[in-house]
């Protein structure tokens, strides 16, 4: 199940990239009427989330820059302009932190796990359970990502 579902979230992520390739930085960036938040924060906000049901839940240290945490965690909203080099940042992570992870829990870094209850009203008692609602929740941004992209074209 493990490859899987690896290989799921890998895909939803690898689309996400291709969505953010084929826009431009201003896209990214622009807030449609109708909208709280643009393409670039969701993209952002997956990864964090991933970081912070994993590793902060699990009582360990984040593997990304806190502000990145700071930027793009539930509760955020786009504060200022993302610029190309954080944009290429975010590129990278969205799959170096699905490898870190992967390799994280072959080597049983996760041993404990603070149980929480998500937005959608999903417990989560272990990092295996979070890393099995992942699917959902990175569909459900990069959804949002697309609607975004859409508003935007049909301006």
């Amino acid at each position: 199940m493990e490859n899987y579902l690896f290989a799921t979230i890998r895909q939803t992520r690898k689309n996400f990239i291709e969505l953010i390739e084929t826009s431009t930085i201003e896209e990214l960036n622009e807030v449609p009427a109708g909208f709280n938040n643009n393409m670039i924060w969701n993209f952002g906000h997956i990864i964090v989330s991933q970081q912070l049901l994993c590793y902060k839940l699990a009582g360990l240290t984040p593997t990304i820059d806190p502000q990145y945490i700071l930027s793009y965690q539930k509760g955020t909203k786009p504060e200022k302009f993302i610029e190309a080099e954080e944009i290429n940042d975010l590129k990278k992570l969205m799959l170096s932190t699905i490898d870190d992870l992967a390799k994280d829990l072959r080597n049983n870094v996760f041993v404990t796990y603070h149980a929480f209850t998500t937005s959608y009203g999903v417990e989560l008692n272990s990092t295996i359970e979070a890393i099995q609602f992942f699917p959902i929740h990175d569909a459900f941004h990069f959804g949002c990502a697309s609607s975004i992209k859409k508003a935007i074209n049909n301006k």
